[in-house]
């Protein structure tokens, strides 16, 4: 017996048996996937025994040599990957293509996580760092390349206090509040989601989507409302609909200038530059009177409270945060009169707040 699909990789797969129906006139070949109207038990075992799902989905190195010895029998990507990732299924298609085929060849196979999440960068080099990005975070791969992208200072130390990790679906251009805000959503499929799902919200969007299949769009429109409400919201990802959850992200140990303040845009501008189509991955520490999640946000490797410090778009937020690396980011800025560090006693947002409207 085999203890792992990697293992299973080593094997020169056939592929599955093609269905033979004979008649006096014709003869048809049907292979499983083209497989219609000929009784749900034959459809239930195929999918049961080759297709890839995402539903208690394991991670790491195992669950990606699964999906490839079932893209080399099926030619089918995983489901819920379009949730990831910016391209299209023929893309994900093309991917999976290459990285079997560097799979089969390397001697010997990836057996770590690292290793396989090395294998899957050098093979897509070149293609949209927001794909290979989301294609290591479905499979929670870590990403050694991280460092090459980005300068050795630019990945914050991950502190006691952690309380969770988000991998959101890419950011839509009105997410951005100002610039240290930005509202995200997370498929419900991923387990911080899914473990809190109400049943209402799951029941609600399976009734909408009868419902748009019915073309009864008022009833569909009334559902969505109710989801809405609820905090969740239906995202088109390539042209298919995922329930997803709203988070509001306030960013740790930066405030950057309102909306009305000198700089005000040219911060939301610069986020909203890095973050528009990007799926990002959320560190997570606390929550604030205001129920934003308090964390860190990375995008495509770059730790993005160092960019805008960095361009003299944000304040260091001393009071709440005592990292050393903000400090040095934000005193680089002054030095150089970057950014709103133009002026000689810029404003501080905490200040003009209090003087607006009695404080944050």
């Amino acid at each position: 017996m085999f203890k792992t699909f990697s293992q299973l990789l080593h094997l020169e797969l056939k592929p599955p048996p093609r269905l033979i129906l004979r008649s006096s006139q014709q003869r048809c070949n049907f292979s499983p996937d083209r497989i219609e109207g000929m009784g749900n038990a034959i459809r239930l075992l195929y999918r049961k025994c080759c297709s890839p799902t995402t539903d208690d989905k394991p991670h790491g190195v195992s669950a990606l040599s699964r999906d490839l010895l079932s893209f080399e029998t099926t030619s089918q990507v995983p489901e819920g990957l379009g949730s990831y990732v910016v391209s299209s299924t023929k893309a994900q298609a093309n991917w999976y293509g290459k990285i079997l085929e560097t799979w089969k060849q390397a001697k010997p196979r990836p057996q770590t996580d690292e290793e396989a999440a090395r294998l899957v960068i050098t093979t897509l080099k070149g293609h949209k760092k927001a794909d290979v990005e989301g294609l290591l975070s479905f499979y929670r791969l870590p990403s050694p390349g991280k460092r090459d992208e980005v300068s050795n200072e630019s990945l914050a130390p991950v502190l006691e206090g952690l309380k969770f990790e988000l991998l959101t679906l890419p950011v839509d251009e009105k997410s951005v509040a100002d610039g240290d805000t930005v509202n995200v959503y997370v498929s419900s499929t991923d387990p911080i989601v899914s473990s809190t799902l109400p049943k209402e919200v799951s029941l609600a969007a399976t009734k909408r989507a009868k419902a748009r299949e019915n073309k009864n769009y008022t009833e569909a429109d009334a559902l969505h409302k109710k989801i809405i409400a609820s905090g969740y919201r239906m995202i088109n990802v390539q042209n298919k609909e995922v329930l997803a959850k709203k988070f509001r992200i306030r960013l740790r140990g930066i405030d950057a200038p309102e909306s009305k303040m000198p700089f005000g845009k040219e911060s939301h501008d610069e986020l909203l530059k890095m973050v528009e189509g990007k799926s990002l991955k959320v560190l997570v520490y606390a929550e604030d009177r205001y129920g934003r999640c308090v964390g860190d946000i990375y995008c495509n490797g770059k730790f993005v409270q160092e960019v805008m410090l960095k361009k003299g778009l944000a304040w260091h937020y001393l009071a709440y945060d005592k990292r050393p690396e903000l400090a040095k980011w934000e005193n680089d800025a002054k030095q150089k009169r970057i950014g709103l560090w133009a002026a000689k006693n810029p404003e501080k947002p905490w200040e003009w707040r209090k003087n607006k409207r009695g404080g944050n």
